[in-house]
């Protein structure tokens, strides 16, 4: 036998030995991921539901609260301006509770492929123009600049207008509420070649690393979820707003950094563009069905 050769058995033994490792470690693989996602599942789980209990708790406790003190006006005289004072907090309170109700109802339907668009043409420069002046008492309270440089002749878009308004009322709210004072929220729309439709959303904010991107990008998730969190939120705005954006047809783009503001990019299909995907999404869900 020469040098260096293998038996013929031998070599079936090697072989076999290496296929039977191969598996083993492939099982490895496979039971690691799988416990690591139950694991990750598991926190994602928990704090969406101490998240919740915040979210619902908070302003129930401010409407029970408040209206005890109401119903106690005949034990202490309240003045006009506290009756006054407690009505608005109350509803405020009430306000934010169907908020996050609402959103939690939106991304259970759209989740479930039952959701669906009343679209039309739709003139988008006149829903940045209201959800930007729905937007100007909270940004002038928390001493940021909302700003806006509109494409002189934006091309008309196909869509919902209640879940256009939605979308970019997310979006915006999410710029101002993470913008520190003296910062500026500025929304910029761009006609596309094809048609279509760009609208930024910048500030300058806080900013988002890669990983926390994600994590606002999936629902419930909250780039910093512990009860002391400076700010409130369900972790539902966007992607609320990315499935809508995709519903449309379009597509959704998140650009930030630590410290250097974000970018959010919101592309809109032309109407022609806008149909046909409406109408393959529509076929697909009813061959699905």
């Amino acid at each position: 036998m020469l040098s260096g050769t293998v038996a013929p058995g031998k070599s079936n033994t090697l072989m076999g030995e290496y296929s039977a490792l191969v598996l083993r470690h492939r099982a490895w693989l496979a039971e690691n991921t799988a416990r690591v996602e139950a694991q990750l599942a598991s926190k994602v789980k928990s704090e969406f539901i101490a998240n919740m209990s915040h979210e619902l708790r908070t302003p129930l406790n401010t409407v029970i609260g408040f209206a005890k003190l109401l119903g106690e006006h005949d034990k202490r005289r309240l003045h006009d301006g506290e009756v006054i004072e407690y009505a608005d907090l109350i509803r405020d309170a009430a306000t934010h509770l169907l908020a996050v109700i609402n959103d939690i109802l939106d991304i259970s339907k759209i989740q479930s492929g039952k959701y669906t668009l009343d679209a039309r043409e739709v003139d988008l420069e006149e829903i940045l123009q209201a959800v930007l002046a729905s937007h100007k008492l909270n940004a002038g309270e928390a001493s940021v600049l909302l700003d806006s440089r509109f494409h002189p002749t934006l091309p008309a878009v196909r869509g919902d207008p209640a879940k256009l308004t939605q979308v970019f009322s997310n979006l915006v709210g999410n710029a101002v509420k993470f913008t520190p004072p003296g910062g500026s929220v500025t929304i910029e729309t761009r006609a596309q070649p094809d048609g279509g439709v760009a609208v930024y959303v910048r500030d300058t904010g806080l900013g988002m690393t890669e990983d926390e991107v994600a994590i606002a990008l999936t629902p419930f998730g909250q780039v910093d979820a512990g009860h002391s969190r400076w700010r409130e939120g369900a972790g539902l705005g966007l992607p609320i707003a990315k499935a809508l954006v995709h519903l449309h047809g379009g597509s959704i783009e998140i650009r930030s950094a630590k410290s250097s503001g974000t970018e959010v990019a919101v592309t809109l299909p032309s109407p022609i563009e806008a149909e046909v995907t409406n109408a393959n999404v529509a076929f697909e869900e009813s061959a699905a069905g």
